[in-house]
Formats: C-alpha cells, structure tokens, sequence
C-alpha cells in the first residue's frame, strides 16, 4: 500500500492545497492530509479549525483523511506508516526550500521518499499567505478557496 502524507500549515486549505490532494487520491491507496500545529508561523486559525476545514474541502475523496500533528514530520510520518512526503511546488522560488526539506527528511527518515507536484496552471499563483491578506482586506476569495473557507475567512474578519 502506497500512503502518501501530505504536509503544512493549510492556513486556510487553498484549491491548490485541494487540487493537489484530489490528484494525490488517484494516484495513490490512501492521502494523509498533515496539518502542523505550527504555532511559531502564529496561524489565523485555531489547529483544530484548520483540520475540520480541510476535511470539508476533502470530504468527497474517499481515501483522504485528515490529522493535525505538533511533532516532527520524520516522526509523524512514520508513525503514520506513510513512506511518501507529498510537496508542492507553484514556482521555482519554492524549489530550493523544498529540496533542502526533502534532503533534511531523508537523514531523519530514509526509508521516506519526497515527491513533488506542481498545482493546475489555473492555481499556482494562489498561497495561503495571499488569500488571508485578501480576506482580511474584505477583498473576494471565492476563486481561490472553498465556500467553507470562505465562510471562516469571513467570519474571522468580520464579514457578512
């Protein structure tokens, strides 16, 4: 069984976080969305928020779970049995981060390998970062997140 865990923030989950899992789901037995408590990013939802919003946007994708997770990714991982790391990459201003990550989890867990997907066109200049400032400056979202993240991105910034 090939099971692929899928790290980050997911800070809110975008349609490129999305577009990616969906294309991770054909491709293998079972997707493990990881979402990292990350508190040092200081996120503008609530761990468990992040969780419950990326399994509404995953919900139809029978071999997709979500689980938030505070430890290191090498341990997490292989306490998931997972033996991919999934990456995306939108731009190659993300590669070199994303290549020093994937070399650093290879010393801490070997028998990993990292695998990198680049989102549909019509997505890879949507981030996380830019749709919380968006949001929070009341502009629309709608084409860049899911109407559940929608509603939270509102919701948190005071928008009817």
């Amino acid at each position: 069984m090939n099971r692929v865990l899928y790290p980050g923030t997911f800070d809110p989950i975008t349609m490129g976080h999305a577009d990616l899992v969906e294309r991770a789901s054909r491709l293998f037995d079972e997707v493990i969305i990881a979402v990292a408590a990350n508190p040092k990013k200081n996120p503008l939802f609530p761990l468990e928020q992040r969780v419950a919003l990326a399994r509404e946007v995953t919900k139809h994708l029978p071999n997709v779970k979500v689980m938030g997770f505070s430890t290191l990714l090498a341990h997490f991982v292989k306490e998931q049995q997972a033996n991919i790391l999934l990456r995306g990459l939108r731009a190659v201003s993300d590669f070199e981060y994303e290549f020093q990550l994937a070399n650093m989890n290879r010393q801490l867990a070997p028998d990993v390998e990292s695998l990198f997907l680049t989102p549909s066109e019509k997505y890879s200049y949507i981030s996380s970062t830019l749709v919380r400032e968006i949001a929070s400056l009341k502009g629309d979202v709608s084409k860049f997140v899911h109407p559940a993240v929608m509603s939270a991105l509102h919701e948190r910034f005071g928008q009817n």
